[in-house]
């Protein structure tokens, strides 16, 4: 099939590169002329694992231009990727999406042959319908579901493994203006993937919904993880990972996301669970579980300062390590270990940094409010606290020899439990998140756990259960 995508950032090159890799034909569009010159060099625009080899591979297929016009009439479906912006309501900005909707509409106009029009960005329910379809047949003077197709079909994917999750996803979500439409997108995927997903078919406002419940669920998951782990925290003997994993078991929840240590961050689950609180504050109806997720997430950073605080002596300097919000990423956007290392340096602490890919985007963010280390290692020496706050693998191969010498012994706060316990602990003040000998010491965070002064007192049961009856 030929196929255009607009907008080749983050989503749309991997998906440009998918494409190409399985056999079809496609033309990539972009208002960025960087992004063009790349494509058409044979550079990937955006950094992905897997992305420069895989276009490399299949340069012959693969073309970009800014001229959406020109795409559309030479390509049999289009694929419209571009940003949908928070708005101050919680809710997505359409208008990159009608911005494409008037240029691929102006092409339709005059193209005498059928056309697949795909929605692939975040919205909010009832902007398929709502206002995209209106804006192609105004723009091109033709019927959805007659002279061309329009389906919704958000990915489900995670920055850093974009390319395998587009190749191996659990399922495919279309919501189609009519069956000749998701049928044609159907086969497209069933082509494309490796893993022979379920393919879900439905009308647009119930696959706009599924959408952004899909990932309100996730972040549920990880707040809850999080929640457990700092009530682990407070019982002596109790290990998260412990508890979680045995969890996990039960097929009813599952071990995917599972694990108490920091927040969620990123470009998609913060901004998707508050929107889908937006969508139910708009219809009236409650998103309590939402709210109460998004305001458990906004209290990592704060709860991690204190242990920081705590472990610091007077003139001391903090180490964090990790900047992006996940591993295999340079994306810093609502990443816990920036905001972290922020509000830190905000309060005059001295602070030094290091991420594996991060370290530009984070300068941008952070300026000479921190110190940039060229190492995990460098940046552990100059450390009288490190804390470690994105799993990469890289952060595993730290030794005791890497710490700072000398007294008070450095402390070691591992969120994500990456370094071997029995190697530090004997050398440093080795903490980790969500087990139970780990003490907060702070009188705000004992009366926030709901234990301690002016907090009520524990039943018998629970008595016994902590030792002390």
């Amino acid at each position: 099939m030929k196929i255009s995508i607009v907008g080749l950032g983050k989503l749309g090159s991997p998906m440009a590169a998918v494409m190409v890799h399985k056999g079809h034909t496609v033309t990539g569009v972009d208002v960025n002329p960087g992004y063009v010159a790349a494509i058409q060099e044979g550079r990937p625009p955006v950094n992905e694992p897997g992305l420069a080899a895989m276009i490399t591979a299949n340069r012959e297929r693969l073309s970009a231009t800014g001229d959406c016009t020109a795409a559309v009439l030479a390509t049999d479906a289009t694929f419209i990727m571009v940003p949908t912006p928070s708005e101050s309501d919680g809710g997505f900005s359409m208008k990159y999406v009608l911005s494409a909707a008037e240029q691929i509409g102006a092409a339709l106009r005059t193209k005498a042959s059928w056309h697949l029009v795909v929605l692939s960005s975040t919205v909010m329910p009832g902007s398929t319908g709502g206002t995209l379809l209106p804006a192609l047949e105004a723009h091109s003077g033709k019927k959805c579901g007659a002279d061309f197709g329009l389906c919704y079909n958000p990915e489900f994917i995670a920055l850093g493994s974009v390319i395998r999750d587009m190749l191996n996803p659990d399922m495919i979500l279309i919501g189609e203006s009519d069956p000749r439409s998701g049928e044609l997108l159907e086969e497209l995927y069933k082509g494309v993937c490796d893993s022979n997903p379920r393919i879900q078919r439905m009308n647009y406002v119930n696959a706009e919904l599924t959408k952004l419940s899909v990932n309100t669920f996730v972040t549920t998951k990880i707040s809850y993880a999080n929640m457990l782990a700092q009530v682990c925290e407070r019982l002596p003997g109790a290990d998260a990972d412990v508890v979680t994993s045995a969890i996990g078991c039960d097929t009813r929840i599952g071990s995917k996301y599972l694990k108490g240590a920091l927040g969620y961050g990123g470009p998609c689950f913060p901004r998707d669970n508050v929107a889908f609180s937006a969508l139910a504050r708009a219809t009236g109806a409650p998103a309590l579980l939402a709210e109460a997720t998004d305001q458990l997430n906004r209290r990592q950073v704060p709860r991690l300062t204190e242990i920081v605080r705590s472990r610091l002596s007077k003139g001391g300097t903090v180490g964090v390590l990790g900047l992006s919000y996940k591993p295999d990423t340079e994306v810093v956007e609502e990443s816990q270990g920036l905001d972290l290392a922020k509000h830190l340096a905000s309060t005059g602490l001295k602070v030094v940094v290091y991420d594996p890919a991060a370290m530009e985007n984070a300068r941008k963010q952070l300026g000479g409010a921190a110190t940039y280390a060229a190492s995990a290692a460098e940046c552990a020496r100059q450390a009288d606290v490190l804390v470690i706050t994105t799993a990469w693998p890289e952060f595993k191969k730290l030794t005791p020899a890497d710490l700072k010498s000398g007294e008070p012994r450095p402390a070691i706060i591992d969120c994500w439990r990456v370094l071997p316990a029995d190697l530090f602990a004997n050398l440093t003040d080795y903490l980790r998140l969500g087990y139970g000998g780990l003490a907060i010491g702070t009188e705000d965070q004992t009366k926030d756990a709901g234990i301690g002064i002016g907090a009520p007192d524990l039943s018998r049961a629970a008595r016994i259960s902590v030792g002390t009856d």
